[in-house]
């Protein structure tokens, strides 16, 4: 299963539910819940952080976060 960390720029996936457990209450609040819409928009020069779209709205998040939270890839 892929994660946040692994797309490309332009990129569409969906928060698994199984991954749950691991998403930080901050980002919970902000929207990162099972079933959202992410997209990258753009990786930071030295590639941390990370900025994406979730439910239309532009968050900023580390690497390493997103490396543990788990999507499912749009076809």
């Amino acid at each position: 299963m892929s994660t946040i960390a692994s797309l490309q720029i332009g990129e569409i996936g969906y928060i698994s539910e199984e991954t749950l457990d691991s998403i930080p209450l901050k980002l919970l609040e902000m929207g990162c819940l099972p079933g959202a819409e992410v997209q990258l928009i753009q990786i930071a020069p030295l590639n941390d952080p990370i900025y994406i779209c979730v439910n239309g709205s532009h968050l900023a998040i580390r690497t390493e976060t997103a490396a543990q939270i788990k999507i499912l890839k749009s076809e």
